[in-house]
């Protein structure tokens, strides 16, 4: 009996090799977060692949997005005692387990749960409070963008955060949820609480100042 010749693909070349490592270094760059091992990429990571968008691209905020998290940040750090919380951003992780971590742009911890973290790796302990402006994550992986925030909110609920505020900066709407009550969706008119003592009207906090 004959056996047929199996064909077998011509070893790679130099350059071929160095291709790959190459795109494999950039699509490394390209994770926004790790769920359960599985990486979840920025939106129009492919376009950086393709070459069409560069990482920087695909990696920054919006003119509005990005005033909401710096005129956030700076309220919370001129109203809450930073004797007792400190206030962290620029997408920290937040790290659940090895190989699972999401993102946050702006978390709020008691100083107390940071003592003995190595403060160069991700926080492997909950902030007290979460706030999210929208999403940079590629969900093509999602049933839908609510499958994403539901997923997100409920993972970080699970691990001991104690509320997570999400804002939207299309809709102009709030989400706010905490464990054992209903969430809560509001518009940006309202008052939106992160700790007693210190709340927030999105529509105010962003207007420009003249």
């Amino acid at each position: 009996m004959e056996t047929a010749n199996k064909s077998k693909r011509p070893p790679l070349t130099a350059e071929q090799k160095q291709r790959r490592v190459e795109r494999a270094r950039l699509l490394k760059s390209l994770v926004y977060e790790m769920w359960n091992g599985k990486p979840v990429y920025y939106a129009g990571y492919e376009d950086v692949l393709k070459g069409i968008k560069t990482v920087e691209q695909v990696m920054s905020s919006s003119i509005l997005q990005s005033r909401l998290v710096v005129r956030l940040s700076a309220y919370l750090l001129s109203t809450l005692n930073l004797d007792v919380y400190d206030v962290l951003g620029n997408e920290l992780g937040i790290q659940f387990d090895k190989g699972d971590w999401r993102a946050c742009d702006v978390a709020i911890f008691e100083l107390s749960t940071l003592e003995g973290q190595d403060e160069t790796k991700y926080a492997w302990v909950p902030p007290k409070v979460a706030i999210e402006v929208d999403t940079k994550a590629n969900l093509n992986q999602f049933g839908s963008e609510f499958d994403y925030y539901e997923q997100k909110t409920t993972k970080l609920l699970q691990f001991g955060v104690e509320k997570v505020i999400w804002l939207f900066t299309k809709s102009h709407k709030v989400l706010i949820a905490e464990p054992g009550k209903d969430w809560i969706i509001r518009d940006w008119s309202q008052m939106v609480e992160v700790l007693p003592g210190c709340q927030f009207i999105p529509d105010e906090l962003v207007a420009k100042k003249k």
